[in-house]
């Protein structure tokens, strides 16, 4: 059973930055899509990043050219860098990957953008 375990949320200032990291365990990590998800509260869940497994990545519209997602296949984790944050990025983020059917979560961590 894949864990993912997400860390690296907190408070930060409008134009600040954080770095959000992402463990995986229970599986082969190089044969999943690793992404970053977002909710905001009366908002549905949205596309952050995705980062294939050649390493290819996706962006969601709101977040291109600020935020940057990776992968080290040898720690088995992801991050996700976000630069200029701005308040309509408060949401818990959540951790992702998917493999054919397999498609699971992490518990999610708050990132409040707010001065």
């Amino acid at each position: 059973q894949v864990q993912l375990a997400e860390s690296g949320g907190g408070l930060v200032q409008p134009g600040g930055s954080l770095r959000l990291s992402c463990t995986f365990s229970g599986s082969i990590f190089g044969r999943y899509v690793m992404g970053w998800y977002r909710q905001a509260p009366g908002k549905q869940r949205e596309l952050v990043a995705n980062i294939l497994r050649g390493d290819s990545v996706i962006y969601g519209d709101p977040v291109k050219g600020r935020f940057t997602i990776s992968r080290d296949n040898a720690k088995a984790m992801v991050y996700l860098q976000m630069n200029s944050l701005k308040p309509e990025d408060t949401a818990v983020y959540y951790c992702n990957a998917r493999w054919t059917s397999y498609n699971f979560w992490g518990q999610g961590t708050q990132v409040t953008v707010s001065s």
